[in-house]
């Protein structure tokens, strides 16, 4: 998978053979083909194993405080973290994404998730008089997307978006949408 990934990310998927992939990796195309049916499926099993979700839910369902400002700063920080990380794979994703039958769709689940849990986060804040008198899904759709052009602005190595700089726009951001939440 990294093999394949970074191969996409250096010359797009389509300027990429199966051939060349498992050379990288050191094994055979026979191989490869074994545990991966196709160029697409691989890059499936890529975002299943290096997306966020399953991190994310770990983080919502263990290390929430239920405190406003601490969570959004958790959650966003560790959603960074992830997306850094997996920016390799993000930006193939986004450049072939329509291109492939199925793959921008079954790549979004990931930001479902997320929503899902924001939405049920901002939920039970609001139950507990720690939210002003928001739409739960709205405010999650939102946290969500101002995280994401912070991503994109960093993965697309923008200069205002690293080291110290990022980190004051994204506790900033964080700040500024506590604020607009708190009661």
């Amino acid at each position: 998978m990294d093999a394949a990934i970074e191969l996409f990310s250096r010359f797009g998927y389509d300027g990429v053979t199966t051939a060349q992939i498992a050379e990288e990796a050191g094994v055979s195309e026979k191989t490869l083909f074994r545990h991966y049916h196709s160029k697409q499926y691989l890059l499936e099993r890529a975002i299943d194993r290096y997306h966020y979700a399953e991190e994310m839910k770990a983080i919502f369902n263990h290390k929430l405080a239920w405190n406003l400002a601490d969570d959004l700063w958790m959650i966003s920080e560790n959603y960074h973290r992830i997306m850094y990380r997996n920016r390799k794979l993000l930006q193939v994703i986004m450049k072939v994404g329509r291109q492939l039958p199925g793959l921008h769709q079954y790549a979004h689940r990931h930001p479902q998730v997320l929503q899902e849990l924001l939405t049920q986060y901002f939920a039970r804040m609001k139950e507990q008089n720690k939210l002003c008198d928001v739409d739960p899904e709205k405010i999650a759709i939102a946290f969500l997307y101002m995280n994401f052009g912070l991503a994109q602005g960093r993965m697309n190595e923008n200069y205002a978006f690293t080291g110290e700089e990022f980190e004051g726009l994204l506790q900033e951001s964080v700040a500024l949408f506590v604020r607009g939440l708190s009661p």
